[in-house]
């Protein structure tokens, strides 16, 4: 058995909300073993935020969205580090769209911001398989929709490494004015930022599966 962060998308946004109540149906029949899912929102008003709109701990430990490991993916995404790295401008991943299930990617910031794109929503999943089938089955073929997976541990160590970059980058911020953290990002070129906060740590680090 494995354990996965799944991102799915789709080409309506309806779809994502009707995929997050299938797969209830599906943990309640016990064809997946899952610990945590949210329908996350991209916001189309230029402040590139990402919302999660619905959530469910299945673990009965009624974690909230904002504490467990999705919700640090979201914040990180539409934090100062999001904009700083450029994780929502898309064509990040440079993988066809006309595969339903992408093969490569950087990690799962750059999949998340370019595939639940400006004004769309996507639905992330923590689960453990054993057989990819039935979940390929009901967003793939019943939906329309595309799947990538993620190894846990590697999200994690990603997420750890956002987090000691973001702080870096509020401390390095403080000491240059008062002017707050994504303003101060954005009078940056591109270059600029990447030469400043190091942007290569998060490189070639994640790979996804089918």
């Amino acid at each position: 058995m494995t354990e996965r962060v799944i991102i799915m998308n789709f080409e309506e946004n309806a779809k994502a909300y009707q995929a997050f109540s299938m797969i209830k149906k599906m943990q309640e029949n016990q064809e997946l073993s899952s610990e945590q899912m949210a329908v996350v929102t991209h916001s189309d008003d230029e402040q590139h935020q990402f919302n999660v709109e619905d959530f469910i701990d299945f673990t009965g430990t009624n974690q909230t969205s904002k504490g467990g490991l999705i919700g640090m993916i979201v914040g990180i995404l539409g934090g100062p580090l999001g904009i700083l790295l450029g994780w929502f401008g898309g064509s990040v991943i440079g993988a066809s769209r006309d595969s339903k299930e992408i093969r490569q990617a950087q990690t799962i910031f750059d999949f998340v911001g370019d595939k639940i794109d400006v004004g769309e929503t996507g639905l992330i999943l923590i689960a453990n398989e054993t057989d990819n089938r039935p979940l390929n089955r009901v967003i793939m073929m019943e939906l329309g929709g595309e799947i990538a997976r993620f190894d846990l541990a590697e999200v994690q160590e990603e997420i750890r490494k956002a987090q000691e970059v973001e702080e870096t980058t509020k401390e390095k911020i403080k000491k240059t004015g008062t002017k707050s953290i994504k303003d101060k990002i954005r009078t940056k070129s591109k270059k600029e930022r990447q030469v400043i906060y190091g942007t290569g740590i998060f490189r070639n680090r994640s790979r996804f599966t089918s």
